[in-house]
């Protein structure tokens, strides 16, 4: 036996076992009917064709029988059959089909129970059941399939039409609210200085620009606002413009804050301690003074957040990462915030990818004027990576995936379907692009795609033992 009529007679076998599942189903004793139906074995009008279960079970005989507790099997006669296959009960027998002109010529006959043998003439199985004729035309050489239109109605099949559509794709990811780098400040001594008082700051609180935090005493800055005070004040230097520039400068090296430079400026005197205030509006994150202490230069005394603005770090999966580009829309959902959202844009997309997690990082900017944003807060992201632009589409449900393959059936009408491979684009709300294979208006099926499948492998099986019983 060759490779290909290995390969056909265990797809049919597989066909074969699904049909047999069905026929044995205990949900449908009409469908079970089939089993023993033959178009000969009905010739006597009113005459049982076979004997069923009184209680409807998946058990028959062609001759009278009893149950094991003694009832009679019921008589099923010709006129109560219910056939399953509306081609094989409209079918006419085949000594009538074969002979006359103009009518259909048959090919084969094939098994009614869907095993994988077929005869060129007419014969019965090993249960009295006729084979079924094959007629030409029925199993055309295009690899389409072709179904009666009860079994369409049976299965379930539903076709659309590819469409142009503008798919709008979500590309959905976790992450964290970090502070935002520009908005920090941090408030140190550039001169060794001792803290005198501390306003009543903490860790956490909010602060205003211009607001008092401690008062400092520091001997060069006593020293250089003395100097800067004698050169405003002396009448030799005090019309000289470039002296106080000077004089002021060393003041602001030693960022003493401008509020101090104008009190020195309007009281004429030298202040015996400094009033620190805050350079920004935010929340303080770290606090360092202490009343009393020895401050060396570059000792940090604060350290000021501003969370008016505040970064969304999203961990985009690698496989998504083609579609991300600068200046996308997001919204942002933070989770301790149900219902609410936050929008920004694709700002920065970092360029490494973490290689345990296999993703990359990227930055969002959100304007967060309720301060209810705090760091390291976990948020979900929705990136809309569509292009706006329409592109040829399918519902999802039409396409099946092989892994290496997609394709999807064509309805040709009449009950013909075309298997034909397509190349996919990207998704998005139920649709998929087709970027080749489909033409605009091309109808497909859109459901029982699965049972399509079967049904296209179970005759390719059975044409491939017919060509190998001609030869």
């Amino acid at each position: 036996m060759t490779r290909a009529l290995t390969a056909s007679l265990a797809a049919a076998l597989i066909a074969a076992a699904g049909i047999a599942f069905v026929l044995a189903s205990p949900q449908r004793p009409a469908a079970r009917a089939v089993a023993v139906i033959g178009p000969a074995a009905a010739e006597e009008s009113g005459a049982p064709i076979y004997y069923q279960d009184p209680d409807g079970k998946a058990s028959y005989s062609l001759v009278p029988r009893k149950t094991s507790d003694g009832r009679d099997y019921r008589p099923v006669p010709a006129g109560a059959d219910i056939s399953f296959d509306d081609e094989q009960a409209a079918a006419p027998p085949p000594a009538a089909t074969a002979g006359g002109s103009g009518e259909r010529k048959i090919k084969y006959y094939r098994n009614p129970m869907g095993l994988p043998d077929t005869s060129p003439m007419p014969k019965k199985d090993s249960m009295g059941m006729d084979y079924i004729p094959v007629y030409e035309g029925d199993d055309s050489d295009d690899g389409s399939v072709k179904l009666s239109p009860g079994k369409i109605q049976r299965t379930g099949v539903k076709s659309e039409r590819a469409e142009m559509r503008v798919i709008r794709t979500i590309v959905r990811a976790p992450g964290t609210i970090a502070l935002d780098e520009r908005r920090i400040s941090v408030i140190a001594m550039r001169s060794e200085s001792f803290i005198l008082k501390v306003a009543d700051v903490t860790t956490g609180s909010h602060v205003a620009k211009g607001q008092a935090l401690m008062e400092v005493y520091s001997p060069s800055v006593s020293s250089a606002a003395a100097e800067y005070l004698t050169t405003i004040t002396s009448k030799t230097t005090a019309s000289d413009v470039q002296y106080g520039r000077g004089s002021r400068q060393r003041l602001m090296n030693l960022d003493v804050p401008d509020a101090a430079i104008s009190a020195i400026e309007k009281s004429r005197t030298v202040p015996t301690s400094i009033a620190w205030t805050s350079p920004r509006d935010g929340i303080v994150l770290e606090r360092n003074a202490i009343e009393g202490m020895r401050v060396q230069p570059g000792g940090v005394l604060f350290r000021i957040a501003d969370h008016s603005m505040v970064w969304a770090l999203i961990d985009v999966a690698e496989r998504d990462l083609g579609m991300i580009a600068k200046g996308q829309p997001v919204t942002v959902k933070a989770r301790s915030f149900p219902g609410r959202e936050f929008t920004g844009n694709v700002q920065v997309i970092y360029p490494e990818i973490n290689k345990e997690t296999r993703t990359a990082r990227v930055r969002i900017e959100l304007q967060n004027p309720d301060l209810i944003l705090l760091h390291d807060m976990y948020v979900d992201a929705g990136i809309d990576t569509g292009s706006g632009e329409a592109a040829l589409t399918v519902p999802e449900s039409a396409v099946m995936d092989t892994g290496s393959r997609q394709a999807v059936f064509v309805d040709r009408g009449q009950g013909r379907l075309e298997p034909r491979e397509v190349k996919l684009g990207n998704r998005g709300g139920g649709f998929v692009e087709v970027r080749d294979g489909l033409a605009e208006g091309d109808a497909v099926v859109v459901s029982a795609n699965f049972l399509i499948d079967a049904e296209s492998n179970l005759k390719a099986a059975l044409k491939g033992f017919a060509e190998e019983a001609q030869q």
